[in-house]
């Protein structure tokens, strides 16, 4: 189910950023954790796979995976985005640029203000995305509430960010202008949204409704969703740039403004026409994939 609603993201994020590409994503599900050498091993019959395609798919760092892995997946197979000979991109501080882009583009749409000086935003999540996204938040005078379960990733935000700390059991319950989920998906649920306390929703996680129906659940409390695919499409969008033969990282930095257009624009159309954001959104997407090119308005 994950891998389904990932893959079916990852084609909406392809055409709302309008890029000629068609998206899926793979999943690899495990009984239990797996020592080094038996997860070196997957890794490797994984990258069997992805060659045995021969283009079709490629494949990225994402949840659960690392630079590391990437490296050790070109060893196996040519479709690894981001890596280029011994030199591997994370994708992660191009999807935490693109994220901040969007929750100010939101911030300016939502609660018509022009800086993020004095509001607070919960990150959710402080890992690969998350710690950059949160650093380039409190850099901008935000001020910043974070949650994780890795009490390491915690202490790293405290002690170099700042940052207050929420007991995950409680992040939906805090206070705060902007919530942004950085971590697993399905987050957003008849079980949470009661209680958040928020006006923007917009984070890196992948699939964060559990169902179709929670984003109504987040109009009816006046909360603004971002769609995620939308707001989280830096990193994929650096790969795009990437394979074009732009390799340097200030200048994909600078290039995750795109990002931030893209959300006021999806914010834009969805207020004109009285519709949700992420109607919207998909209306952005569904263009794209009737035209068959990747240059749809």
């Amino acid at each position: 189910r994950d891998a389904q609603r990932l893959a079916e993201s990852m084609t909406m994020k392809w055409a709302t950023l309008e890029q000629p590409k068609g998206g899926g994503k793979a999943v690899l599900a495990l009984p239990a954790p797996l020592d080094a050498e038996a997860r070196n091993g997957l890794l490797r019959r994984y990258g069997a796979i992805v060659e045995s395609l021969r283009g079709t798919f490629g494949t990225g760092e994402d949840l659960g995976t690392t630079p590391e892995d990437m490296a050790l997946l070109a060893s196996v197979t040519r479709y690894v985005h981001g890596v280029e000979g011994s030199r591997v991109t994370d994708p992660g501080p191009f999807t935490a640029r693109g994220v901040l882009r969007g929750i100010e583009a939101a911030v300016r749409a939502v609660l018509d203000r022009d800086d993020l000086r004095g509001l607070a935003v919960l990150v959710q999540g402080v890992g690969d995305v998350g710690y950059p996204l949160a650093a380039e938040l409190a850099e901008l005078g935000a001020r910043l509430l974070v949650s994780d379960v890795d009490a390491g990733r915690i202490a790293r935000a405290v002690d170099t960010l700042g940052a207050t700390v929420v007991p995950t059991d409680e992040a939906w319950d805090a206070e705060c202008d902007v919530f942004a989920p950085c971590a697993i998906g399905g987050v957003l649920s008849a079980a949470t949204i009661p209680r958040l306390k928020c006006r923007i929703v917009a984070g890196s996680a992948n699939a964060q409704l559990e169902t179709a129906e929670d984003e109504r659940r987040l109009q009816e409390r006046g909360i603004v969703y971002v769609p995620d695919y939308v707001v989280n499409s830096g990193g994929a969008y650096a790969f795009a740039l990437h394979g074009r033969g732009e390799h340097d990282h200030e200048t994909l930095l600078a290039q995750m403004d795109h990002v931030g257009d893209i959300v006021a624009a999806v914010l834009a159309e969805a207020t004109a026409e009285g519709r949700s954001p992420l109607e919207a959104a998909a209306r952005r997407a569904q263009r794209t994939l009737a035209s068959g090119s990747g240059t749809a308005s």
